[in-house]
This record gives structure tokens, sequence and C-alpha cells, in this order.
């Protein structure tokens, strides 16, 4: 495998700086590597201390040789909850919103060739993660600013930012650019209303007599592309875009239609897995792409991601990162039962850790989060649950990659 589709291939399992695999099979036409990690982790916030799964993998990476220098290549991720369920909910506080002792994560198959580069399609990382992964590299607090794990700190599935369902991608590479262009092909349907406490069977019988106050909302196909400047080994260069559509019917047959759209930039200095300094940082602009705390749909926002890192010659990497999602007041698309043009929605906080890289491959870490959200409104119940989502925090624990 050249050069070039070697890295085409390396970005499309996953484009997080800290990705390891172990090659288990080769011959002269097939390769099969095992890769991902084992992270556990003991944590302390909203007053509660716990031993939990981080953000633990695994993966199994398949890649074919063909004929005219093509090749086939395959990929599944699950991740693995190694300490049990928990009955605390976390996205970035505790741990994913998972049960099961596996999950999907990742699953998806195409084909790649050194001239033509790459098509895949599944559930896979999606084009905008390209222009904003080199802030994600606390291992206990990731960022969510930066319109990747949308709908209350998700995965990304829904609109095709993060790990995106039902996904169509391909990527090319020309001299110091790359790009990713991707188009997300499903077909989604469901009741929303403007009614507190009530099932979404409940508030399909409203819309379907006719009640204003009950929406059918359809959103299914999203599009998005990202282009990657790296002008030398040291200095990245980011910019994408990616969008969807609501198509909203009211009960009373009138229809709405609302715009789910990002886009941003991104830099980065050096590399988090080398020795020396590492920064990086993202803006983005979004209108109708995520939810606050309490899951209503956000009108617009701003949001911005910052990390540096130094890794010293005794392999101790501290760092410190900092995020803001900005949506200020009015954010609530409207109608909305419970939207106050008063409530204000500012989700701020700050991350200090120490990374040790006993080797390449085992990491001990301890990392604190400081928040310095701001959420108003009138509302003190409502209040209560956005501020209850985020919160200061320590924790330390061990990740062991395969």
């Amino acid at each position: 495998m050249s050069k070039k589709l070697a890295t085409l291939f390396s970005a499309s399992i996953v484009l997080a700086p800290a990705v390891s695999a172990v090659e288990l099979y080769k011959d002269d036409k097939n390769t099969v590597k095992v890769g991902g990690y084992l992270d556990v982790r003991v944590i302390n916030t909203q007053n509660e201390t716990e031993v939990v799964n981080g953000t633990s993998r695994i993966n199994f990476g398949f890649t074919r040789k063909l004929k005219n220098d093509f090749s086939a290549l395959a990929l599944v991720e699950w991740g693995v909850n190694p300490v049990g369920s928990s009955d605390i909910i976390y996205n970035n506080r505790f741990e994913s919103i998972q049960d099961e002792f596996l999950y999907n994560r990742l699953g998806y198959a195409g084909l790649s060739h050194e001239k033509y580069g790459q098509l895949t399609i599944g559930k896979q990382w999606g084009a905008w993660y390209d222009v904003v992964y080199g802030t994600n590299n606390s291992f206990v607090w990731d960022g969510n600013a930066a319109g990747v794990y949308t709908y209350n700190k998700d995965d990304g599935a829904v609109n095709g930012t993060g790990r995106g369902d039902k996904l169509v991608q391909y990527r090319n590479s020309f001299n110091d650019f790359s790009f990713a262009v991707q188009a997300q092909l499903k077909n989604s349907e469901f009741y929303t209303c403007d009614v507190s406490d009530i099932t979404e069977e409940e508030c399909e019988t409203l819309w379907n007599a006719g009640d204003t106050a009950a929406q059918e909302v359809e959103f299914n196909y999203t599009f998005g592309a990202s282009v990657t400047y790296t002008p030398t080994d040291m200095l990245t260069l980011t910019a994408g875009v990616n969008r969807g559509e609501f198509d909203l019917t009211f009960g009373d047959g009138s229809t709405r239609n609302v715009e789910d759209l990002i886009y941003g930039a991104g830099i980065m200095w050096g590399s988090i897995d080398k020795q020396g300094l590492y920064v990086a940082a993202n803006v983005n602009k979004n209108k109708n792409h995520d939810t606050d705390n309490i899951g209503r749909l956000i009108k617009d926002a701003i949001g911005i991601e910052t990390f540096a890192s130094y890794r010293f010659d005794n392999d101790f990497r501290p760092f410190i990162a900092y995020n803001v999602f900005d949506a200020g007041d009015d954010y609530v698309i409207q109608p909305n039962f419970n939207a106050d043009p008063n409530d204000e929605f500012k989700r701020q906080f700050a991350v200090i850790g120490l990374h040790y890289l006993i080797d390449e491959d085992t990491i001990a870490y301890v990392e604190a989060r400081k928040d310095f959200s701001d959420f108003e409104s009138d509302d003190k119940d409502q209040q209560a649950q956005m501020e209850q989502s985020e919160d200061d925090g320590i924790a330390f624990g061990f990740r062991y990659k395969f």
C-alpha cells in the first residue's frame, strides 16, 4: 500500500490523534489489524465518586489488494464497557450512555486508489470532524463546543458531524491539500409537541387531530465537506461545512423549513504525540445544529475550542483546554412551550491535566475541570436542570492501547 493510500485509510479509521493498531494477519493480498484501547477511571463530580468506563473501544480493520492498484477496505468498531453498567448518565461527565458490554461506534466498507482517492459507505467519522479534531485530546472532558457531539452530547450520528450514520464519503489529497465530501442518505420522521410531559404516540394523536401545538418533523439528508492544508510539517489549517434541513408540518397543515448549518475553521501547530509544543484551536458558527441541556433546539450559536500541551523528554504531557459554546439569549427556536426569550445559554469550561506516557500505548492520567457556564432562566427548575449537566470535577485513570 502506498504512503498516500495508507494516509487516506488511517484518516478514515479515525482522525483522533492517538490511534494504534496491531497487525493480526498479512499475506500477499490481505491485511487484518486490531486497534482500540481500554480506558478506566475514577471520577469525582456532581457530588459523586465512581469507577467508570472511559471511551473504551475495539476495532478491526481489513484491507485487500485488488486489480489496477485498487484496494478494498473495511472497518468495524465497537464501544466496550469493561466496568459494568452505571446508573450515572454521562457524556463528558461520567460515561457514554450505553448499558451493553458492546455497542456500535463505526462500521463501513469501501475502495481506495492512490490517484482516484477513497470512497466509503457506512457509519464513519464525518467530514466536519476533520475541521475540529485537533482540540479533542482531553480524555475525560471532551470539547462540547465544536458541533461534533450534537443533541445533548450524543455522538453526532444524526446530522453526520461526528460518527455519522449512513454516510457516503469520498476523500482524496493533492500535494499539501486533502479534502472530504459526504452525503448522509437517511429518512427519519418523528412527532414533537409544545406540551409538557407527553409521549410521542400522544403527540402523534394530537397532530392527527389538527392541533397546532403538534408538529410532524422530517430530518433526512445532510451534506458536508472539509479541506485540510498542511504547508509545513508543523502547521495544519482546516475548514469545512455541514448542512441539513428540518421540514415541519403543523397539525393545522401549515409548514416550515428549518436549516441545520455549521461552518468554521481550525488550526494546529505541532503534533500531540511528538515531543515539544502542540497547540490547536477552532471556531464555528451554527444554526439549528445542537440542543441545550434540556433538549431544546438552539437557533444559532458560536463555538470556540482551544487546546495546548507540551510533551517533555521524560514523557510527561501537561495540557490546558478551554471551550465555550455561546447561544446568548432568546436562543430557542419557536414555537416552544418552554421557550422564554430571557433564557440564556453559555456552556463554558476549562480543563487542565497531566498525561504520563509510560510508553506510546500505555498512559496514566489525571484531569480536572472548572466550569464557568452561564445558564439563566426565569424558570428555576429549568435552570437547575441546565446546571446539573455541567459541573467541576477531577478524575484519574489508565489507558491501555491495543
